[in-house]
């Protein structure tokens, strides 16, 4: 394996779960890193304000942020009229999010998980019509905080319903910080995503992507200095920092395309945002490795 695909997700989930910052500050985030190389970004949701009042300022801070060509932008939505908003503003690559735990996802979505999928197969033809694409996101994948573990069949078997109603990607989110490569080798070996999505918990998060890489899942999602975690997941702080993760690949001599000098400048930039330090051990360590 020599290249790997990273979508950075700190505009979105990292801040999504902090004290709201300024309009001015997120766009400086997406600005920064769609100067790193990473392809992919996750960079805004559109949500309610009252749900996500981190959020509410979605629009304007998509209209006034770089979008630098050689990025895909990505954004979350939680229904039909997110949908719309997002492609009204020029997104065509939208994520939703379902969670494979039916106690998660009600405390999420005020919904069951299956009236979530039943949601999901009407908004997919919707997305299409306007020519996007939707990645539907398994939250909780590897284990709730309030069920416990979570059956592999159960992910596969939303897995075969969203793929059977039209869903364009799937990604698999370690929502709580459970998954453990045993975790992992259990899940993949019942179904695969398209895309991997772990938080650091627990301190499994690159123990998981070494697993993952090793069953041929070749796209991860990461946040910049670790920024995020989920707010409706009890101590789930933290996603694996994008930087942990490219210092890692780059080292293997596995390439991401990503400066991670640059990168690196960007997650100090979070911290500076978010006013306070955060996880990632990079940001602290000795001599960096190569860029590659």
């Amino acid at each position: 394996m020599s290249e790997i695909s990273i979508r950075e997700v700190a505009p979105r989930d990292g801040l999504q779960n902090e004290d709201p910052v300024p309009t001015d500050a997120k766009v400086r985030l997406i600005d920064a890193l769609s100067r790193t190389g990473v392809r992919r970004i996750e960079a805004v949701s559109f949500v309610h304000p009252k749900a996500i009042p981190q959020m509410a300022d979605a629009d304007e801070v998509w209209s006034r942020a770089w979008h630098n060509p050689d990025v895909r932008y990505s954004a979350l939505i939680p229904n039909s009229r997110g949908a719309q908003r997002a492609i009204a503003a020029g997104f065509r690559e939208i994520e939703v999010v379902v969670s494979a735990s039916d106690t998660h996802n009600r405390r999420n979505l005020n919904r069951s998980t299956e009236e979530s999928l039943d949601d999901i197969s009407q908004l997919i033809p919707l997305v299409h019509d306007d020519g996007a694409t939707l990645e539907v996101i398994v939250a909780t994948s590897f284990g709730c905080p309030f069920e416990g573990d979570i059956d592999p069949d159960r992910v596969a078997a939303i897995v075969d319903r969203v793929r059977a109603d039209g869903a364009d990607r799937i990604a698999f989110g370690d929502t709580t910080g459970m998954g453990t490569p045993r975790r992992v080798r259990d899940l993949l070996s019942a179904v695969r995503p398209d895309l991997l999505h772990f938080h650091n918990t627990r301190g499994t998060g690159l123990a998981n992507i070494l697993t993952a890489l090793e069953l041929g899942v070749t796209e991860f999602d990461a946040s910049a200095g670790g920024l995020g975690g989920c707010p409706y997941a009890p101590g789930a702080s933290g996603n694996v920092a994008t930087e942990e993760v490219v210092h890692m690949l780059h080292d293997m001599g596995i390439s991401t395309g990503i400066d991670l000098d640059r990168l690196i400048e960007a997650a100090e930039l979070a911290e500076e945002l978010v006013g306070r330090s955060l996880p990632s051990g990079v940001l602290r360590a000795g001599p960096r490795t190569r860029t590659v």
